[in-house]
């Protein structure tokens, strides 16, 4: 069986903390996809991967990367009409302290 060409928008955000948030801008309904650099490439292989994110129905979105890792935000519309246009903008965490005060 042929598999399916891949229509999407890579946006690769490389390594990220924990707690970085995203904001994804979109012109229409769009799938968002925020995945590990293993599950990219499983995702751009049309393997089974994972991913956090789902059908984006509002703009602008907001994620959160929920572990430090190298990341990858992915734009496709599979089940949709056409490519949305997308702008990502990485907002830095406020990062938590190193220390907690002395009580």
């Amino acid at each position: 069986m042929a598999k399916q060409a891949l229509n999407f928008t890579h946006y690769d955000l490389k390594a990220q903390r924990a707690g970085t948030r995203v904001e994804i801008t979109l012109s229409a309904v769009a799938n968002v996809r925020l995945m590990t650099d293993v599950n990219f490439t499983r995702y751009k292989e049309t393997l089974k991967h994972q991913f956090f994110g789902g059908v984006a129905r509002k703009s602008p979105l907001r994620m959160t990367i929920p572990e430090t890792a190298h990341w990858h935000l992915v734009i496709d519309t599979e089940g949709h009409h056409g490519l949305a246009d997308s702008s990502v903008r990485v907002i830095e965490s406020a990062g938590q302290p190193r220390f907690q005060p002395a009580s």
